[in-house]
């Protein structure tokens, strides 16, 4: 404390006593007071200067305790007395208190409101990230890191360091530069393919920095290329029967009609591709009711050598037609839960593929047994095989082993689809095992009925 002002504190009531007994005429009395009124003064001084100096360090004390977030209530040791408080101090105490009661309620809620904001972040399917004005990330959400396949640190890392993407990083920079947003689409090349759409905006007002909003797109292009596919195929199927038609049709009006001998073999052309136009109709629309799950399946216990039977007379004929020998060999006793007409069409489309693709003379066998609580029922042949990496792609939509062959024998290209999704509906499923010249082995699996005792204990 500046020693001005301790000493005018003492002196000006010495002063004052000496100037006043001065005038009275008590010179020497005049002397004493003076001394005494300075000694209680400067004792005066000293005893309020030491209580204030305490009360003021026990302030600063409670102020630094708060500052900490501790609380300083049930500690009476640490505060004194409101009673023995000066008037200064207390007045200063009521202060403190109610800028740190505003305090703590601001900081309540902007802890509440970080919380929510965390909460939603984190909560979103779509990743984030914000960066600040170098391009550098400060802050993401938990499906970021799903979305990039990192397990590392994102935040402080560079766009280039946790996405080898040019146009990516580019994007950042001109946000955190110029204040321009982005749009692009980039694929991830990883343990898991994915493609992501990704907006790169400025954070806006006077905040600097930028954030990017990663969206998954990967099923979605999926799905597009299917629907682009699935529309190139049927058209492509479509137009070979349709070409057909309407080419022997052309030349019957422009005179054939009248040829006794090629008018009939046009007619018959144009019977057999209508009624490959008709099936391959049928089969669209019982794949597309599948898919959509409009098919409703009456599950009840179903003889598989039964099923067997009825899919194996419909495909006899044309398997006499090549000398091909179909036997069966499945237990009367082993009973499935399906649905009849699904199961006996998925063997007749199974059979009908075997006859098919087995060269004259060959062999086709169906058997069947009950293995770890399911139905299993094989489909042998001794046909022309299929090379190991078709094998994943059979059941798939108008997929073609060899084109040209298949559409010559009159396939439509829908019916192992058709067998995933009947089995997939039945709660059952299907497998293939083939190697080229050695035949193809289909198989499918069937929840097996419960016996009749077991379902009524």
């Amino acid at each position: 404390m500046p020693p001005r002002l301790i000493l005018i504190p003492l002196l000006v009531p010495a002063l004052g006593a000496l100037a006043l007994f001065l005038l009275l005429g008590w010179r020497w009395d005049a002397l004493f007071v003076s001394l005494a009124t300075l000694t209680g003064s400067a004792l005066t001084l000293v005893v309020g200067r030491d209580t204030l100096k305490r009360q003021l360090l026990s302030l600063a004390r409670e102020v630094r305790t708060r500052a900490e977030g501790n609380p300083t209530t049930g500690h009476p040791k640490s505060r004194e007395r409101a009673d023995e408080r000066l008037e200064e101090v207390a007045s200063l105490q009521g202060a403190i208190d109610s800028l740190h009661q505003q305090l703590t309620a601001r900081n309540a809620g902007l802890n509440q409101e970080a919380r929510t904001l965390i909460a939603v972040l984190d909560g979103m399917a779509e990743g984030l990230w914000v960066t600040d004005v170098q391009g550098t990330v400060v802050r993401h959400n938990d499906a970021l890191r799903d979305m990039l396949q990192t397990a590392g640190a994102i935040v402080g890392q560079r766009p280039l360091a946790l996405v080898r993407n040019e146009a990516l990083n580019d994007a950042v920079t001109r946000a955190c530069r110029e204040g321009a947003s982005t749009r692009l689409e980039l694929t991830l090349e990883g343990l898991f393919h994915r493609t992501l759409a990704i907006r790169v905006t400025p954070l806006g007002g006077d905040l600097p920095g930028s954030a990017a909003v990663f969206h998954d797109v990967t099923e979605l292009r999926h799905l597009e290329k299917v629907r682009k596919d699935f529309v190139a195929n049927v058209s492509h199927e479509l137009r070979t029967p349709i070409t057909a038609i309407r080419g022997y049709a052309e030349t019957l009006q422009s005179g054939a009609l009248g040829d006794a001998v090629m008018a009939p073999k046009m007619v018959d052309i144009i019977h057999r591709q209508s009624e490959r136009l008709s099936e391959l109709v049928e089969d669209l629309l019982e794949l597309s009711r599948l898919e959509s799950r409009e098919v409703k399946l009456n599950v009840v216990d179903v003889p598989l050598s039964v099923a067997a039977s009825r899919a194996a007379e419909v495909v006899r004929h044309k398997a006499q037609g090549k000398k091909i020998t179909v036997e069966l060999d499945v237990p009367s006793a082993l009973v499935g839960r399906g649905d009849e007409r699904g199961l006996e069409q998925v063997l007749l489309n199974l059979l009908d593929n075997a006859v098919k693709y087995t060269p004259e003379g060959g062999r086709v066998k169906v058997t069947g047994s009950l293995e770890d609580g399911r139905c299993v029922v094989h489909v042998r042949d001794t046909g022309v095989g299929i090379e190991p990496r078709h094998l994943a792609r059979i059941f798939e939509r108008f997929y073609r082993v060899d084109k040209g062959r298949s559409r010559d024998m009159g396939g439509t290209g829908l019916g192992l689809s058709i067998v995933k999704h009947l089995m997939s509906a039945m709660g059952g499923e299907v497998r293939v095992e083939s190697q080229p010249n050695e035949g193809s082995v289909f198989t499918i699996f069937l929840p097996a009925a419960v016996p009749t005792a077991a379902r009524a204990g």
